[in-house]
């Protein structure tokens, strides 16, 4: 049962599920927006990219973030995508994530950006 995020009931009631592409892209952007220690059971679950709100915008800081967003993503959610190409990139004050993927069971492949300003 894939259950979608943020969770929610459907028009039913009961609580609403996701397809399982959009479900591994729900779980990727909780991945991304977790900070590592807010999940009591998981202390090392996410990415760090929250914490870096008050830190200024650079090449550097895109490198160190797609190094850590590539272990993450490798580390949580290995089993089920593979990432065919992950960019992050900065420009003022905007944090751009691009990542692309393959899920594993179907090979089917997908796009996703994130972009944040800090």
């Amino acid at each position: 049962m894939n259950i979608n995020f943020p969770f929610q009931f459907d028009k039913s009631g009961a609580t609403a599920t996701a397809a399982t592409p959009k479900h591994i892209q729900d779980m990727i952007e909780e991945l991304l927006f977790t900070s590592p220690g807010e999940r009591v059971n998981l202390p090392d679950f996410g990415s760090g990219l929250m914490q870096l709100v008050f830190a200024p915008n650079s090449p550097e800081l895109a490198a160190a973030l797609q190094f850590t967003l590539q272990a993450s993503l490798q580390r949580w959610l290995g089993d089920l995508i593979q990432v065919q190409t992950l960019q992050v990139t900065c420009e003022d004050s905007t944090l751009t994530i691009d990542l692309q993927y393959m899920l594993q069971k179907t090979n089917q492949s997908a796009t996703v950006q994130f972009t944040r300003t800090v």
